[in-house]
């Protein structure tokens, strides 16, 4: 048994927790080629490209710019102004 001890102070048991890795199969080599395209120097993308002739993205720009203008953003949906209802 290990000397070890966790931060509680209570001693670590013997091995990892959670379910053990098959060093054969299809996850660990799609993991160890993402693993060597990172070490190459290569870029690993993530997810779903975006669109980039899309509305929101043209919206996301121009958030951008405005940011790094300097300007302030202000969050959530615009205030409208409310005519006055006669009772």
């Amino acid at each position: 048994m290990s000397n070890k001890t966790n931060s509680v102070g209570k001693e670590t048991g013997k091995g990892s927790k959670g379910r053990p890795t098959v060093e054969g199969s299809a996850r660990q080599a799609r993991l160890a080629a993402r693993a060597a395209r990172v070490a190459a120097g290569g870029e690993v993308k993530r997810g779903r490209p975006a669109n980039t002739s899309s509305a929101r993205q043209a919206k996301l720009a121009i958030k951008a710019a405005k940011l790094a203008a300097g300007e302030s953003i202000k969050r959530g949906r615009p205030s409208t102004k409310q005519a006055e209802v006669a009772a």
